[in-house]
């Protein structure tokens, strides 16, 4: 583990705003609208989360298979009875029934972002492109970066922001500069985790732009 470094170089720099890239992403996520619940599609998605069919999730709450089907399909409402005998059957308590899916659960989300498809956000000392763009309410935000920078005076100060960050290098070599550790030389393959909040920025030291795969928490 690198030792801090005595004498940190934040001293005399002035801080950056939060990178426009991280921003932007956290502007893009601001719909905060709670939807009713569907109770019929919560019961049919704790059933189908067991892998059950209707029979077998009607057998396991004692009801007929007609009446989970109706209750699937919102063509009845169950009496608290039969609400009483899905929570035994699913193994869960009444409440739960009309508690929404925590963030854990499985929603089968996914994105591609084919090579070169990723969306550009050119600064002067890095190019991003943002990966994953197509989701909304991401707990990471992952974006590949060409590394322009080729020393610590192209920056305007240390890039920190809230969060952890990770970094992993493709290709070329850089030096990952940090607040309160020495500077770290990085080869392909080559990756560091972080606290994002301490001060931190990245320059290329091989002859080409290097580039690197960053991924930044935004919970």
């Amino acid at each position: 583990m690198q030792e801090p470094r005595a004498g940190s170089i934040s001293k005399g720099m002035n801080e950056r705003e939060q990178p426009s890239l991280i921003r932007l992403a956290l502007e893009s996520d601001t719909d905060t609208r709670v939807e009713p619940l569907d109770l019929g599609k919560r019961v049919r998605d704790l059933r189908m989360s067991r892998g059950w069919t209707l029979e077998q999730a009607a057998g396991q709450a004692g009801l007929a298979r007609s009446t989970l089907s109706k209750i699937e399909n919102g063509q009845m409402s169950p009496t608290y009875e039969a609400l009483k005998k899905l929570a035994t059957g699913l193994e869960i308590s009444v409440p739960q029934l009309f508690t929404p899916p925590k963030k854990g659960q499985v929603n089968g989300r996914m994105a591609v972002t084919r090579s070169g498809e990723g969306g550009a956000h050119p600064t002067a000392t890095y190019e991003h492109e943002m990966l994953a763009g197509a989701l909304t309410k991401k707990a990471m935000l992952p974006y590949r970066a060409r590394i322009r920078a080729r020393s610590m005076e192209e920056f305007d100060g240390w890039v920190r922001h809230d969060g952890e960050e990770f970094l992993y290098v493709l290709t070329g070599v850089i030096r990952l500069y940090t607040e309160f550790y020495e500077p770290i030389e990085m080869r392909r393959g080559d990756s560091a985790y972080y606290d994002a909040a301490m001060g931190h920025n990245v320059v290329s030291v091989s002859p080409e732009d290097a580039t690197i795969l960053w991924v930044t928490s935004l919970g």
